[in-house]
């Protein structure tokens, strides 16, 4: 009996200073600390999650790198009020909100000249040089046959279909010609029952890499 009864003692001694042990331990360790421990073994055995490195930047937004040796192009047309025309040029905004100098009609950039009236602006561009032309809102209602005449002469073809609104992009070249096998112009047209915008459609881009040996 005197046996047993010192087994039931001891038994109770050891829980009262496991309890202590562990009432002092918490108070000791700060919470999340102990936060953190569990966390930390709940995790044990998880598979690590992988993340893939944010995609590098291309010049003017190119998904992929143009190769050395090449300038990168990207023409976007405007599309209702708020998104304004952009050309952009080896990673260079040539027109566009930001510069200030988005106008209602045909934007032209011609890299590394800039000039007066748009026929008088064309003819007297240097040989050698790169047109870039994009619309914002109408660039129709006062394009005359001549003008219209002169951009087909640089190779557009969609000039003469040019419509009310009609978003238009257009890269031509003067005094050499362009690869064949690259996007040179691109038009979608004002069509209610289909317009992305009221009373606008869908703003439109074409975007490419030009060899710098073509001259």
């Amino acid at each position: 009996c005197i046996r047993t009864e010192f087994h039931a003692l001891k038994v109770v001694y050891l829980c009262m200073c496991a309890w202590y042990l562990g009432y002092l331990f918490a108070d000791i360790v700060p919470e999340d600390s102990l936060s953190s421990a569990i966390e930390n073994l709940q995790s044990i055995g998880e598979k690590p999650v992988l993340k893939a490195p944010p995609p590098k930047r291309q010049k003017c937004d190119h998904w992929s790198p143009c190769s050395p040796g090449s300038y990168a192009y990207r023409l976007l047309s405007g599309g209702g009020k708020e998104k304004l025309a952009k050309i952009c040029f080896e990673d260079e905004l040539l027109i566009s909100e930001q510069k200030g100098n988005v106008g209602r009609g045909i934007n032209i950039a011609i890299v590394n000249y800039f000039s007066g009236p748009m026929i008088t602006f064309i003819k007297n561009a240097p040989q050698e040089s790169l047109l870039l032309m994009v619309t914002h809102d109408d660039g129709s209602s006062r394009l005359k046959d001549d003008a219209k005449k002169v951009i087909a002469e640089l190779g557009s073809k969609e000039i003469w279909n040019m419509k009310f609104r009609s978003s238009w992009a257009f890269i031509a070249a003067k005094g050499f010609k362009l690869p064949d096998d690259i996007q040179k112009e691109k038009i979608n047209h004002s069509d209610n029952s289909k317009n992305r915008y009221n009373g606008w459609p869908a703003e439109i881009q074409i975007e490419g890499c030009i060899p710098v040996n073509l001259i």
